[in-house]
């Protein structure tokens, strides 16, 4: 077994209001931008869940676990990150954070 190491995941499940997950795609679509273009971001995915067709499951990989928590939460662009996305989710989503110990 070989460890590896030196990205951050970020993992959300989020759940959109029934009805609005088109408006919600077509913002998330415009927010990523916004992402993007932040200091230590190295890409997302956002994928729809098949079995709840109000899920979603967010995936961010960062440089650094300070990068999210501290450079992106603290920028001004996070405002229009949380004005695009925020109101969506019922409930609001649980974010955490991982660090890869094994892959095959």
């Amino acid at each position: 077994m070989r460890s590896v190491r030196g990205v951050v995941l970020e993992q959300a499940l989020l759940t959109v209001r029934d009805g609005e997950q088109p408006a919600f795609e077509a913002a998330f679509a415009e927010a990523r931008a916004i992402i993007a273009g932040m200091p230590g971001f190295r890409r997302l995915s956002l994928s729809r869940c098949l079995e709840r067709r109000t899920g979603y499951l967010l995936l961010v990989e960062w440089d650094r676990l300070e990068d999210h928590t501290e450079g992106f939460r603290g920028s001004v662009e996070y405002e229009r990150w949380r004005q695009l996305l925020h109101h969506f989710y019922d409930p609001f989503p649980v974010v955490e954070h991982f660090e890869t110990v094994l892959t095959a």
